[in-house]
């Protein structure tokens, strides 16, 4: 692969990869097939992309192949090698989309979303008292259930809550036109990165002190060419999106990384890990101490999203060449 194709820029990638034809095709299907055969389904149209899309293959198998060097149990190390490691990867990835799917359109049981015993409870709590939190999501499993299940008041919380996702929605504008039709109300809490001003900012603060939550993902960078702070993850250097979390320390609200990991990840009948994480910086602090605060926001999340890696590798879908501003291949 020449390094042009290696460069280019995860959004260029997914405007090539999700038409909306193609996502409005997934939406007849939803709606005139039960979810169960559409889980059917994902494992046969997987494979066509397995057959057909070089790149994907190409980029699922050099990160699948990085991450198996660090992978501590050996049956799962050895399934990452495999001849047919992104098969399952892409398949993995199709069961997830119509999973998001389904959580937006009310038809995920929620009793298949096993939250752990970590700082879910602290998170319930501050809700409960009508305060307000960050979420930092990632493309590792599917937070969007977490999303899904807020907008849709089921998290067992005597209030409703209001969630703000802030997205590119350049890129996810065929998404959201799907969202849309399955939630009238999905799109009208979703802030586009490339709007985030000052304004954004006083939006987000007056949303999150009336007790509303704000989501954004920390493994997208820019295409806008935005600052990247580069980090350590699987012993190489990867960009991150820099402002992502000076934009969360500024708002001076509890953090909480957010990781939705499916079981088994070839399962026709899902269940799912929800991991919650308090984050233990504080930015009470001044403005010069805040940039350096946020760099150690992000090396956390990036400890907590290698960690999952490991467990969870085909769950990762990030399908383009995420190391490729710290090394060139």
């Amino acid at each position: 692969m020449n390094k042009e194709n290696a460069s280019e820029h995860w959004s260029h990638q997914s405007e090539k990869a999700a038409g909306y034809w193609q996502l409005k095709f997934l939406l007849f299907l939803f709606r005139i097939f039960p979810v169960f055969i559409l889980r059917i389904i994902a494992f046969p149209v997987g494979f066509f992309y397995f057959i057909f899309s070089k790149k994907t293959r190409i980029e699922s198998r050099r990160f699948l192949q990085r991450t198996a060097q660090f992978i501590e149990d050996p049956a799962l190390a050895k399934k990452c090698r495999g001849v047919f490691a992104p098969l399952r990867h892409i398949i993995s990835f199709s069961l997830s989309l119509i999973e998001k799917i389904q959580s937006w359109d009310g038809r995920f049981k929620f009793k298949n979303v096993h939250f752990q015993d970590d700082d879910i409870n602290d998170l319930i709590n501050l809700l409960e008292e009508g305060k307000g939190a960050f979420l930092v999501f990632s493309h590792l499993g599917n937070s969007e259930l977490l999303r899904g299940v807020l907008n849709l008041d089921k998290t067992g919380v005597s209030r409703k809550i209001s969630l703000t996702a802030i997205m590119d929605t350049k890129v996810t504008a065929h998404f959201n036109k799907m969202l849309k039709e399955l939630n009238p109300q999905s799109g009208m809490d979703i802030i586009g990165a490339d709007e985030i001003g000052p304004e954004t900012a006083v939006l987000l603060e007056d949303r999150l002190a009336s007790g509303g939550m704000a989501a954004i993902a920390g493994d997208r960078t820019s295409a806008a060419g935005g600052k990247n702070i580069m980090i350590p993850f699987f012993e190489t250097e990867a960009p991150f999106p820099a402002g992502v979390f000076y934009l969360v320390s500024l708002m001076k609200y509890p953090v909480y990384f957010v990781f939705g990991l499916r079981r088994k990840c070839l399962s026709l009948i899902p269940q799912y890990n929800m991991h919650v994480h308090k984050s233990t910086v504080s930015f009470e602090c001044s403005r010069k101490e805040r940039m350096e605060r946020s760099a150690l926001l992000a090396g956390s999340y990036v400890s907590l999203l290698e960690t999952y890696c490991k467990k969870y590798p085909f769950q990762w879908y990030n399908f383009f060449d995420f190391w490729h501003k710290g090394e060139a291949e």
